[in-house]
């Protein structure tokens, strides 16, 4: 039988008892909690490698096509003089009607810009309208929707460098419902066989345009940034020299 001490020291150790069973609780369920978000971290990271080799592959094995079909029209996006000089390669071969030049500087007359792509001047002058509000990829893509409605093209090639090609058609694809998008690839750099492990600059170039994709890949599910209202629509072909062109109804 317990007696009257044995009593009093068992209850004074319940109390103990309990309190260290409730710490190793919390202490397993943080560890538990500590281990699942150590798992899922890992997780997210090995997608994103796997994603950035399936993106890097891609774009190493785009090549600039020889004969394209014709379109409709062209639209470039701005970023690199190379670009410039192709879509007024494929508007001289008469591979689209009109040419839109997407993201020019605002302090950019059209003189300054006929001047660096060179090339017939009468041709810029009747056939290459400018837009100068695009400040990025998500802009190109709302001009454009706007220079492609109001002209009605059923068809667009879309020139731009080989790794801002999927973002490029990815924005473009979500606004262009009604025309068909054919990408026309500008390669600088041959990145073929792996070739952008072995160059730091290259690999830097496409780890950020992965990551720019990624984004754009989300904001088709969660509105990372709402589309702005009321942006001046593309400058018309008939505006001379540095006078601003009517506005495109």
């Amino acid at each position: 039988m317990m007696n009257a001490r044995d009593s009093t020291g068992t209850a004074g150790r319940m109390p103990v008892v309990l309190a260290s069973a409730v710490v190793l609780a919390k202490t397993g369920r943080l560890r538990l909690a500590l281990r699942i978000l150590g798992f899922s971290m890992l997780a997210v990271l090995a997608l994103f490698a796997g994603g950035f080799g399936w993106f890097a592959d891609k774009v190493s094995h785009m090549t600039t096509p020889l004969n394209p079909a014709k379109a409709d029209a062209i639209i470039v996006l701005t970023g690199g003089q190379s670009r410039l000089d192709a879509a007024m390669e494929l508007l001289a071969t008469r591979k689209g009607e009109r040419l839109l030049i997407s993201g020019v500087h605002p302090s950019a007359s059209r003189r300054q810009l006929q001047a660096a792509m060179g090339g017939d001047k009468q041709l810029f002058s009747c056939c290459v309208d400018i837009d100068r509000a695009a400040l990025d990829t998500i802009g190109n893509a709302e001009e454009s929707a706007k220079w492609v409605e109001s002209h009605a093209y059923g068809s667009v090639i879309l020139v731009t460098n080989n790794y801002h090609m999927p973002r490029s058609l990815l924005e473009m694809g979500r606004l262009l419902h009604g025309a068909r998008l054919e990408p026309y690839p500008v390669v600088n750099t041959n990145l073929g066989n792996g070739g952008w492990l072995t160059k730091p600059e290259a690999l830097r170039v496409l780890l950020t345009e992965y990551s720019k994709y990624v984004l754009a890949l989300a904001r088709g599910i969660l509105p990372l940034r709402p589309s702005a209202e009321g942006i001046t629509l593309a400058e018309a072909s008939v505006a001379k020299d540095e006078k601003p062109g009517p506005i495109i109804p």
